[in-house]
């Protein structure tokens, strides 16, 4: 489980796994070598029943800034059909799918800016504490292109509920620690020096659990959770973020 990355720092505390993204001169943004490498951490954890607990955090000044938009004409260009783009849509989506389905606790311990992204990434962990500091936002309508992310709206709509997000989408607006707390997207808002503290508070519990009661009870709360959907347009979150950025880079070399 804990080898050499290029874009994460993974260190194993007993049953405890800490996963940082690693890459604070880009803010943490997410790129396709980090979505590969989470997915090889996450795809790995099935075969370490000893992990119960897994902390999610970031390097630097920032939790994570965001998508890592310099990968996208590029990959236009090698690759005009969007097939390649519409990979890196899909390995986004397993991410998430991976931090929400897998049997161990995910807790997100945010600090600085958590954006878009970045927020994808947070909201799809089971537990989040986040420095009262911090500072979220989800840009992408001003940027010119649709919320479709990993699966981020419906997971947003499930934890903060539909007025209140629509009005984070529609105004692309800056929220605090304090705001994202009131809509759920945080469980905890503390000073930044006692976000450690905090997360231990959690997991010291947890990994005392039944590992069975636990598995049990997150296939519980999913199945619960989507019970009202009844089917998941956010499959199409790939298609739908690839085609927006075709067109904007179609537009752009006009």
């Amino acid at each position: 489980m804990v080898q050499d990355f290029k874009t994460l720092l993974v260190t194993c505390e007993g049953p405890v796994l800490k996963v940082q993204l690693n890459s604070p001169e880009t803010g943490n943004a997410i790129s396709g070598l980090i979505l590969d490498e989470l997915l090889t951490v996450l795809g790995a954890l099935d075969d370490e029943p000893a992990i119960r607990v897994l902390i999610l955090s970031g390097a630097g000044d920032n939790f994570c800034l965001g998508g890592d938009r310099s990968e996208f004409p590029a990959l236009l260009t090698e690759d005009p059909s969007g097939a390649t783009l519409r990979g890196l849509g899909n390995k986004a989506r397993r991410v998430c799918d991976a931090l929400a389905t897998t049997e161990v606790v995910t807790i997100a311990r945010l600090h600085g800016g958590v954006v878009g992204a970045g927020v994808g990434l947070a909201v799809f962990c089971d537990l989040r504490v986040g420095a009262d500091n911090c500072r979220f936002r989800l840009p992408e309508l001003g940027l010119g292109v649709p919320p479709a992310w990993g699966g981020i709206l419906p997971r947003l709509l499930n934890e903060a509920g539909t007025a209140k997000v629509r009005e984070l989408i529609l105004t692309a607006d800056n929220f605090d620690a304090k705001r994202a707390q009131e809509l759920s997207i945080l469980h905890k808002a503390v000073p930044e020096d006692e976000l450690d503290t905090t997360v231990t508070r959690w997991t010291k519990p947890l990994t005392r659990r039944s590992p069975s009661a636990l598995r049990t009870a997150k296939l519980m709360m999913n199945a619960y959770a989507n019970a009202n959907r009844l089917a998941d347009a956010a499959l199409f979150d790939a298609e739908l973020l690839t085609s927006a950025l075709t067109v904007a880079e179609h537009s752009r070399h006009r």
